[in-house]
């Protein structure tokens, strides 16, 4: 789609902070980061948003599920057992589907955020 920021972004018509990129993702930091760790894994197909999702689509989402983690690994947020013996790290996975669900780019894109807090706020 020709106005789409993603899109754009996919074609390479406007850069990023890319993290990964493959024939079907890519991976680059969020402009606008709430947290100390925070990217985006985006289809390089346009999809608008997880409303217009279906079966034909269950690999691809999966796909961003398991790259969103392993890559948020390597940014630092893996679980993990500090030298104590505590848990420590983790990260959220958001899709945000529509005006209602705080979507501003209207292609499908999964949130990895995460990081030590406090940027955490009752969520």
């Amino acid at each position: 789609m020709s106005d789409c920021l993603f899109c754009k972004i996919v074609a390479g018509q406007i850069p990023s902070r890319c993290l990964y990129e493959d024939d079907e993702l890519i991976a680059f930091h969020d402009i606008h980061p709430h947290a100390p760790v925070h990217f985006l894994v985006v289809p390089k197909q346009h999809i608008s948003t997880m409303s217009d999702v279906d079966a034909r689509h269950a690999a691809l989402l999966g796909k961003m599920m398991v790259l969103g983690a392993k890559l948020a690994g390597e940014q630092g947020c893996a679980v993990r057992t500090d030298e104590a013996g505590k848990t420590v790290g983790g990260f959220k996975l958001l899709f945000n589907t529509g005006p209602d669900g705080g979507q501003e780019v209207y292609h499908l894109h999964l949130h990895v955020i995460g990081g030590p807090r406090p940027w955490r706020s009752g969520n």
